[in-house]
């Protein structure tokens, strides 16, 4: 927080009433002894007046907003937002995020520019728009150290057993009991970041005492099959834990040796295509899957979640008549009643398609489409009888002709074989223990309305409430738990084929589609908004929406 001149903002306060003059000199007496401190600081520190009713004077005679924060004011998980390094270099709190604009507290705005635009760029890649607040100096740091002793309670909690054996036992059977998907261990300049990611978000755990670096890369390498000496990147596997699978992967950077460890549980249930979030009835998937002599590809970027879906459709379609093989690397989760396949080093995706149509299957999963050959020996499947499904990374369903256009299919194969591209994000669950409803702000019905006219849909927003997340317990703080689906679906009819057979551009053909039943990954998104499982904040982080409408 900034005062710019420091005895005339006294003055100014004294004049509105807010502090007597006798205030004010104690406030100067204490400056001299703390010349860097603010008279609004110092007015707080020495519980002169309201805070609340302090910043928000002092935010009236500067002109800017202000805030006192409070746990009951932070609506969010701030290290959700921005890093806690970041956070304390630049005294600044994330506290709300509402209507595609994230709130953040500042401890100076007016001589803190540079920090300011940093942050900005930051939460602008996240599709939101930095609201600044200003508040109190010490205000800000209570808050940090709120925060910095949670993770110095999960540092207790790794290192209680004291050993490096039981420090990295420690983290990862934290990590299990917390629904990690993913560990990262990261060596910075100072300490080792332990870092999990829970519902496809990352959050700091601990930060680790850098002289135990080295002790702790070197256990974790022993127990993962790797070379010692070897500080290049390498791949291992963690075989010591009872259902879990962990693939483990190093990089060396300027600091040590990263590492990301792969939380693969062995056996999982499989959770129902519905349960997912496959927006449609029955009825219209059984028109959408096992088709024979057809190619369904589900198209996402890495981390949304294609692998399960197909999961799950394999454990919709499998039963003791229906021979179904899957080759993946690796195989994720073992589902009974499959031939799972695991393609061994330096074997391709190809070589082990040609060796499994000698093997008589129904139904094959292809784990990904990498390539023209992969591509070419999915599609020749399909063409003699098999129903085939496998994954792609494209951005949405429609792009998945153009992807197998730029692999080198032809435009036939292409028409005469996909029967279905289906695309997907996963976006985080609102929490149902601590989520709280609230009235949809005129921005987000303007919002919805816009998406409405555009894609010629009809939302019911009429009596329709929406929810923050919150943060409790039972989801770490976080306000989410757990992750549904949005989808869309381009089931290729004639109209779609005879576009491809002609060349036309994936703009021509998702035209035509849109005015069938195709529908893109939004307007799901908007039904689970208005459904009360996620919020359009949430939907906001994954496809951008407010700047693209």
């Amino acid at each position: 927080m900034d005062d710019k001149k420091k005895q005339p903002l006294g003055i100014e306060l004294v004049k509105r009433g807010i502090v007597s003059g006798d205030s004010i000199e104690r406030a100067l007496r204490y400056q001299a002894d703390h010349p860097n401190k603010k008279i609004g600081d110092i007015l707080y520190i020495l519980k002169e007046v309201d805070p609340e009713i302090l910043i928000r004077e002092i935010g009236e005679i500067i002109g800017d907003k202000a805030i006192y924060l409070s746990n009951s004011k932070i609506a969010i998980n701030p290290t959700e937002y921005l890093p806690l390094d970041m956070m304390k270099s630049y005294k600044a709190i994330p506290f709300e995020v509402e209507s595609g604009k994230i709130k953040i507290a500042f401890a100076d705005i007016t001589n803190n520019k540079d920090s300011i635009k940093s942050v900005k760029m930051l939460v602008l890649n996240r599709g939101l728009i930095l609201e600044p607040y200003m508040a109190f100096e010490t205000n800000i740091l209570e808050i940090l150290d709120e925060i910095s002793g949670k993770l110095e309670e999960n540092i207790e909690d790794l290192e209680e057993a004291g050993t490096v054996t039981e420090l990295l036992d420690n983290i990862i059977k934290l990590a299990i009991d917390k629904r990690a998907s993913d560990i990262h261990i990261e060596p910075q300049s100072d300490s080792v970041r332990v870092r999990f990611r829970i519902d496809g978000e990352l959050f700091v755990m601990a930060n680790i005492a850098k002289d135990r670096q080295a002790q702790l890369i070197g256990r974790l390498k022993a127990i993962s099959n790797m070379h010692q000496e070897k500080q290049e990147s390498q791949d291992g596997r963690i075989l010591l834990y009872d259902n879990y699978n962990i693939r483990v992967s190093s990089q060396k950077n300027i600091y040590g040796e990263k590492f990301v460890l792969r939380m693969l549980k062995k056996t999982a249930n499989i959770r129902n295509i519905f349960q997912l979030g496959y927006p449609y009835t029955e009825q219209d998937l059984n028109k959408t899957v096992n088709k024979k002599n057809t190619l369904t590809i589900m198209a996402a970027p890495t981390g949304e979640g294609k692998t399960t879906t197909l999961y799950s459709i394999l454990d919709y379609l499998k039963n003791d008549s229906v021979n179904i093989t899957t080759i993946e690397d690796p195989v994720e989760i073992r589902i009974p009643g499959l031939n799972q396949i695991e393609i061994e080093k330096n074997v391709r995706f190809a070589d082990s398609l040609r060796t499994i149509l000698r093997q008589d299957p129904d139904i094959i999963l292809l784990g990904e489409i990498r390539d023209k050959e992969t591509a070419e020996i999915a599609t020749q499947a399909s063409q003699t009888g098999h129903y085939v499904l496998s994954t792609i990374h494209t951005l949405d369903a429609v792009e998945v002709i153009t992807r197998l256009r730029k692999m080198g299919l032809a435009d036939y194969d292409i028409a005469s074989t996909l029967g279905t591209a289906i695309s997907q994000r996963l976006l985080r669950r609102l929490c149902p223990h601590c989520r709280r409803e609230r009235e949809f702000t005129d921005f987000e019905k303007e919002v919805i309305e816009k998406i409405a006219k555009k894609y010629n849909v009809e939302f019911d927003l009429k009596d329709i409430k929406t929810y923050d997340a919150v943060g409790c317990d039972k989801c770490n703080g976080s306000g989410y738990y757990e992750r549904i689906g949005i989808f869309e679906v381009l089931n290729i009819d004639d109209d779609i084929r005879e576009l491809i057979l002609q060349g036309k551009s994936s703009i021509e053909i998702r035209r035509v589609a849109m005015e069938k039943e195709y529908r893109p990954l939004i307007v799901d998104g908007v039904n689970k908004v208005l459904r009360g499982d996620t919020n359009l904040s949430e939907l906001n982080k994954k496809l951008i929406i407010y700047n693209n409408i």
